[in-house]
């Protein structure tokens, strides 16, 4: 008998279900390198822009606007070559998602392109788990803007329910789900900071990066609070 599944679980990716940060920061690096940036920061401010587009990130990190697409270009053709080899699952993302799978549909909100998250989900074997992919490229306003959540709901064709919930990392995941009137469940194994996280929800699970203890519970409490 197939159990009938009321709630939608939204997954954001980089920082909530993988860690990319190796990935991420050497081709920042690399078309750093490559086109003759001068860098004045350090690793920690590239990672604290994770979550925002690529361009945007490039221009907050001080390259001028005209030059963003050719360093997103530099980027993503390394990014191409090593991105499956430098990043891995956090900690019982896979347990997680097996278990959310038993009783609610599930999909992938996500501001990097389903060029390169379908891979990365078919490598670590959860690609099947989700109903809705949802990237940069099926978006004209990525997250913040509720936009990318109001689409994998259409593509889900699911309109109204109070069973709704965006996992996510960072203030951008819980802003997004606040303006699209769903629920914001904010974990912590990823770039966001606790302190932050909690101005955008009540829900905030605390998550470990490295450590696999209670991590699983804190995904379904989160839901559940």
């Amino acid at each position: 008998m197939e159990i009938k599944k009321d709630k939608i679980i939204l997954f954001d990716l980089d920082g909530t279900l993988i860690d990319s940060t190796d990935a991420i920061v050497g081709c920042f690096y690399h078309s750093f390198k490559e086109l003759n940036f001068d860098f004045k920061g350090d690793e920690e401010d590239i990672k604290n822009e994770i979550g925002y587009p690529l361009d945007v990130m490039y221009a907050t990190l001080g390259v001028e606007k005209a030059k963003v697409w050719d360093f997103v270009t530099s980027y993503k053709k390394e990014y191409r070559k090593v991105s499956e080899a430098k990043t891995t699952l956090l900690p019982n993302a896979l347990e997680a998602v097996q278990v959310a799978s038993g009783f609610a549909r599930l999909g992938i909100v996500t501001t990097k392109t389903t060029q390169y998250t379908i891979p990365l989900l078919e490598n670590f074997g959860i690609f099947d788990y989700f109903e809705t992919i949802i990237g940069r490229q099926e978006v004209t306003h990525p997250k913040p803007n509720p936009e990318p959540i109001n689409k994998a709901l259409e593509a889900l064709n699911v309109t109204n329910s109070s069973d709704i919930y965006m996992i996510g990392d960072t203030k951008l995941d819980l802003i997004a789900a606040n303006k699209a009137g769903v629920n914001a469940v904010a974990v912590t194994c990823g770039y966001g900071k606790k302190d932050e996280l909690q101005c955008y929800t009540n829900a905030v699970a605390v998550t470990k990066k490295k450590k696999k203890k209670d991590e699983l519970q804190c995904y379904t409490n989160a839901i559940y609070k």
